[in-house]
C-alpha cells in the first residue's frame, strides 16, 4: 500500500510573513483561520486542507516536509518555488 499523508497548508509569499504566520500559530490561532485569512493558496479557502496525497504529488521539498510530520504536528518554513509553507498533518 503506498504512504500517504493528510495535510493542510498555508502558502504565503516571504519568509517574514512565515514567520508572523508561526507566531499566530503559536499565540493559539487555529491553523484552519489563519489559512483563510492569509494563505496565497486557493485552499486558503478551505483552511489550508489539501486532502490527502501520496509520494510523487506534490514538489520535493514540499513533499519531504508533510511526510515527515506526525499527525497533528505543524513544520516550520518550508520554501519551494510557490513560496513558503507552513505544513500541518491532520491524519
Amino acid at each position: 500500500m503506498l504512504a500517504k499523508v493528510h495535510c493542510a497548508h498555508i502558502l504565503v509569499k516571504s519568509e517574514k510573513e512565515g514567520k508572523e504566520v508561526l507566531e499566530r500559530l503559536n499565540k493559539g490561532e487555529k491553523f484552519s483561520s489563519v489559512a483563510k485569512a492569509v494563505s496565497k493558496c486557493s485552499s486558503g479557502k478551505q483552511g489550508g486542507d489539501l486532502g490527502t496525497f501520496t509520494r510523487g504529488k506534490m514538489v520535493k521539498e514540499f513533499e519531504k516536509a508533510a511526510f515527515a510530520l506526525s499527525k497533528g504536528e505543524t513544520s516550520v518554513i518550508v520554501k519551494t518555488q510557490f513560496g513558503c509553507h507552513i505544513i500541518k498533518r491532520l491524519e
